[in-house]
């Protein structure tokens, strides 16, 4: 009997002894998942303390023609103002869907949650002026959201007198780089307050042409047009307007316009555009008009298409 009351006993206390366990580990337990519970609300009210900007959803539509693994080109008669004079040339514009590294903004390599998926635009113009030619592009990096300016924009210029190189990175401020063979334009950085830039409207149009902005307005001017006049890049008082499917820009200050027609259905393919502007030298500079007309446009995978056979492309594309 002695030794079952003392086993009864020594039972007692085990059991005792697992409670006051069990109650310490679920404290321990409650105390965990409370601090985990203090990181979500922080991290959640990190995300709300985010500007709430309204984001572009994307169709079926427009996943199907922009995610097919295909850039679409379009070709341009190009009818190019400069020096006072026309010149014949052509242009072409290239959008394609990119993954973009936000951080270090350039096109990422491998798929990660942290990308940033932009239409990228590039559009580059050939023409001669005299004996020697000149190659212009610029790209675009447009985040497919819609909702904030272009992530990166650049622009190259090349001619027989040299080249030069203009890049803006979107951070706190637009971060700007420039690098010229002109007097005074050469390896220079500097910071402006974010605007409209010219440059992304061509973008924002494909996305959703119902989404620019219209009536007096800032905007910066595009790269092209800044480089060939030798400007600095700010703002400009504009004025801009849409209808249908034609979208206009006029800059008092500059006495230029641009006016971009489209395809009012979808995807909203650029049809044409005019730029009137003064060119030529001091008081015989006069106001001419740049013309772009389309030739033609295609989808392709062009990054693929590097081979002495795909040079048919370019027939098709009625370039030189």
């Amino acid at each position: 009997m002695k030794l079952l009351e003392k086993l009864k006993k020594s039972i007692k206390s085990e059991i005792l002894i697992c409670t006051i366990l069990s109650s310490v580990l679920l404290l321990a337990s409650c105390k965990n998942n409370s601090e985990t519970k203090d990181i979500a609300v922080k991290s959640a009210s990190e995300v709300i303390e985010k500007p709430d900007l309204e984001i572009t959803k994307t169709t079926p539509e427009f996943n199907a023609y922009w995610y097919a693994g295909k850039a679409e080109i379009s070709s341009y008669k190009l009818e190019q103002a400069r020096y006072g004079e026309m010149r014949e040339g052509t242009a072409v514009l290239i959008y394609v869907t990119e993954d973009f590294l936000p951080n270090i903004q350039v096109k990422a390599d491998h798929q990660n949650p942290n990308n940033v998926p932009v239409l990228k635009l590039n559009a580059t113009k050939n023409f001669n002026t005299g004996v020697y030619p000149y190659s212009i592009m610029q790209s675009t990096f447009y985040p497919v959201s819609n909702n904030q300016h272009a992530l990166k924009v650049s622009s190259a210029m090349q001619e027989w007198c040299g080249h030069v190189y203009l890049q803006l990175n979107n951070r706190d401020q637009f971060e700007i780089l420039s690098h010229s063979y002109f007097e005074g334009e050469a390896d220079k950085n500097s910071k402006i307050d974010k605007a409209i830039l010219e440059n992304e409207l061509w973008t924002k149009l494909r996305i959703n042409p119902k989404s620019l902005p219209k009536g007096d307005l800032k905007i910066i001017p595009s790269f092209e047009y800044s480089r060939l006049r030798h400007l600095e890049v700010k703002p400009y008082s504009a004025k801009a307007s849409l209808t249908e499917s034609t979208y206009s820009i006029e800059y008092p200050e500059l006495n230029r316009t641009l006016s971009i027609t489209f395809n009012p259905e979808f995807p909203f393919d650029i049809l044409n555009w005019e730029e009137t502007f003064k060119s030529g030298f001091g008081a015989n500079a006069k106001a001419l008009t740049t013309k772009a007309t389309k030739l033609k446009t295609i989808k392709s995978p062009y990054w693929q298409k590097k081979f002495v056979k795909d040079e048919a492309l370019r027939e098709t594309l009625q370039l030189k």
